[in-house]
């Protein structure tokens, strides 16, 4: 009985340490329970046992190319379509940080809670989609099939639990060669490939 009750106390005491990170930030509570669920998938699931061992490791064409062909479906898509679009000229390491940003989003109250939802969020209205892609009156074709198979790769492992360690929890982020006005203000958190990272800043509370 008493072995009963500390098993449930040292449950109640997990579960509550674990419900406190997510309510101080939601974003950085939910990469560590994807980090935990990327941890427990078979290795057969994504390959990387089978995969080319590379220096940059899995920021590699190299060890992307050495993963089966990726499949998934509607949210894999969209967020496919947004890599490929977004970012298939990126260096691999930049294509999974992209990928990341998004993903903060889904984990974000701020944003829609579907991958789906964050890349099509404002589009059809004026000067409000957040990707670029999504309304600049050019129909979406995929015009690069290797591109887009690779892109799928790490679509699908961002989606499966990769953990989120590279832009430290950013929702935001702009190309090198241009410099928003919202840029000032945001926090950088990382600048990878052609890319800066950014997340918004603070706000503390006055009493």
């Amino acid at each position: 009985m008493t072995r009963l009750i500390s098993c449930f106390v040292v449950i109640f005491v997990l579960a509550t340490h674990a419900y406190a990170e997510r309510s101080i930030d939601p974003i950085m509570g939910l990469m560590r329970l994807d980090q935990q669920k990327f941890s427990a998938l078979p290795h057969g699931d994504l390959g990387p046992v089978n995969a080319p061992a590379t220096d940059a490791g899995i920021y590699s064409k190299a060890y992307l190319r050495g993963l089966p062909v990726a499949k998934g479906g509607k949210e894999w898509a969209c967020l496919t379509e947004a890599l490929y679009f977004e970012a298939r000229g990126e260096t691999v390491k930049g294509q999974f940080a992209v990928g990341e940003v998004i993903l903060n989003r889904v984990s974000s109250p701020s944003f829609p809670d579907t991958i789906c939802g964050v890349i099509n969020q404002g589009t059809g209205r004026k000067l409000a989609c957040q990707f670029t892609y999504t309304c600049d009156g050019r129909a979406e074709v995929i015009r690069e099939p290797k591109a887009y198979e690779m892109v799928g790769k790490v679509a699908k492992m961002v989606m499966d639990g990769m953990p989120r360690t590279l832009t430290d929890g950013a929702t935001f982020y702009h190309t090198k060669a241009v410099r928003p006005r919202w840029a000032r203000v945001f926090e950088r958190t990382a600048s990878i490939g052609f890319h800066h990272f950014y997340k918004k800043p603070v706000r503390v509370s006055q009493n």
